[in-house]
């Protein structure tokens, strides 16, 4: 009996996977732009159930980012396995560009990165050929006006060093084609075949492929392209944006492939971000056809024949008993070792001097430049991963000043949705629900950046309490912003709350909506924390 693979394959802000099988395991990885630890790393054993084993990256040594623009960090991993020896590469957009690092064992540790010299663009992917050399696909061009193509070199993974020239190979199958990027190698039945993401990122996002003989081209665009997209089904579909994908064979000869999608509801809002799915493929006189049939992606699949693998469920509460995070949480930038503490059965959060909101600091990111050291915030959150949840936790806290600390949606810097405790006219202690909204232009390299963000308190009221639970409830993008006392008595901050400018495709970037806590100083640095003593979610379908 085969199983039953069901969409999103993993659901929430896990963008732009790719996959590779060893033997009978297959491991994935997805972008995780600014989050820390990064690239998340799961497990399975018959393609429908994953388990998260870590993070490729969870070291500060191998991933140095900042808060202030969320939508940068890393972009695109690539994971591959060749010779007893995993490979993962990436590109950190703000601080170094594009690297390498390996690991013996898929849950690590990971090396330290190898930094490619000259490797320049986004998107790389690594691909070895049968006499035992390796290469090297990346993205180039594109940024000051010249046409963006897929490129290709030989690389050495001893040194970690390109070989010879670089060859500009594809420009996608459309007549300048938007954004070619994302390019992922394979070689069946003699043919090298390139496969590649063209026409952004949005809603007109597709998934198209290429052939040679030689690896170095002519490449022959496949007439039947694009091999995926949505694009043709209005903006109406359940599903939509479908493409930077990454093909696996298995064991048996069939064929999958997993890509990006996103489930607008609401109107035409995004606040899960890029998902990953999952769809079958067969060959057809040699080009692949996903979802033979039907064209379209749909919301299930009969699976490979393989034994079901069992994989524990993510628990709803955590009560930060234990001496570490569970791997589904995150920070927002890079943290420091006075970031978070784990005692007396609490988290507990930093109150930098950051703001939550207003661009966090208000500082700007250089994009493939470390103009500035990453600096830590006071933030710890899990994707959203249903249109309709409730997220509560428990905190313990008596602000000072400006201080403010909660329980936070955020999507970006300036769009979010907040409830916290902090100190009203006078000095009284109040809870608060809070907007923050605003737009950011920015140009992909954010060289250049247009900022306005506001806030607007939603309710308010007078909270003597020195333990509070707070909750966010979402059905659909209605939102409502509570607080309880320690009786169970809750006080409803803001209702109805229209949550649609928490979604992607409204608020820009790349990013899919996060749920956390955060401590906040607003301008005063006590080196004091805010003290948690439980957060849960629980996701409603």
């Amino acid at each position: 009996m085969s199983v039953t693979l069901h969409n999103p394959l993993l659901p929430g802000f896990y963008p732009d996977p790719s996959i590779c099988r060893v033997e009978d395991d297959f491991y994935m990885v997805t972008s995780s732009f600014s989050y820390y630890p990064g690239v998340p790393i799961f497990h399975s054993r018959d393609l429908a159930h994953w388990e998260q084993i870590g993070h490729v990256l969870d070291r500060p040594e191998q991933l140095p980012l900042g808060p202030y623009a969320i939508s940068g960090g890393i972009f695109a991993p690539t994971i591959r396995y060749h010779e007893g020896l995993f490979y993962m590469i990436t590109t950190n957009v703000n601080y170094g560009g594009n690297f390498i690092v390996t690991a013996k064992k898929p849950e690590g540790p990971w090396s330290d990165p190898h930094w490619i010299e000259g490797a320049e663009g986004i998107d790389p992917s690594l691909f070895w050929d049968d006499d035992g050399k390796a290469y090297y696909t990346g993205t180039c061009g594109g940024w000051s006006g010249e046409r963006q193509m897929i490129w290709l070199s030989e690389i050495d993974l001893e040194k970690f060093e390109l070989v010879g020239e670089k060859t500009k190979i594809w420009g996608g199958a459309m007549e300048n084609a938007a954004w070619p990027e994302a390019p992922h190698m394979y070689k069946v039945n003699g043919y090298y075949y390139l496969m590649i993401a063209e026409g952004g990122t949005e809603h007109f996002h597709s998934e198209t492929i290429a052939r040679a003989k030689k690896i170095t081209g002519p490449y022959e665009s496949y007439r039947g392209n694009p091999i995926l997209t949505q694009r043709h089904l209005g903006m109406k579909a359940a599903i939509a944006n479908t493409g930077h994908a990454d093909l696996v064979e298995l064991q048996d000869g069939s064929w999958y492939i997993v890509f990006l999608a996103s489930r607008p509801y609401g109107g035409y809002h995004k606040n899960l971000g890029r998902e990953t799915f999952i769809a079958p493929v067969e060959w057809e006189e040699g080009w692949p056809v996903v979802s033979p049939g039907t064209g379209r992606i749909e919301f299930t699949y009969a699976g490979p024949e393989l034994p079901v693998f069992d994989v524990p469920a993510v628990p709803e509460k955590e009560d930060f008993d234990g001496g570490s995070l569970p791997y589904h949480f995150n920070f927002l930038g890079t943290p420091d070792e006075n970031t978070c503490r784990l005692e007396d059965g609490c988290l507990k959060l930093k109150l930098y001097d950051k703001s939550m909101g207003q661009g966090m600091s208000g500082k700007k990111d250089s994009f493939g430049s470390a103009a500035h050291e990453p600096q830590s915030t006071g933030f710890l959150g899990r994707r959203q991963q249903h249109m309709s949840f409730e997220a509560r936790a428990k905190l313990c806290f008596t602000p000072k000043d400006k201080q403010t600390a909660g329980l936070v949606v955020l999507q970006n810097d300036y769009q979010q949705l907040r409830v916290e405790v902090g100190l009203g006219e006078g000095g009284k202690q109040v809870a608060r629900a809070v907007c923050g909204f605003g737009s950011k232009e920015v140009s992909l390299l954010h060289k250049e950046e247009q900022e306005a963000y506001h806030e607007e308190i939603l309710g308010e009221a007078a909270w003597e309490q020195a333990k509070t639970v707070l909750v966010i409830r979402a059905k659909g993008q209605a939102f409502t912003l509570a607080v309880e006392d320690e009786s169970g008595k809750k006080t409803v901050l803001a209702g109805q709350v229209d949550g649609g400018f928490l979604g992607s495709e409204t608020a820009g970037g790349f990013v899919g909506a996060y749920i956390g806590m955060f401590a906040s100083g607003n301008g005063t640095d006590y080196e004091e924390y805010a003290a948690f003593d439980w957060f849960s979610y629980r996701g409603e379908e």
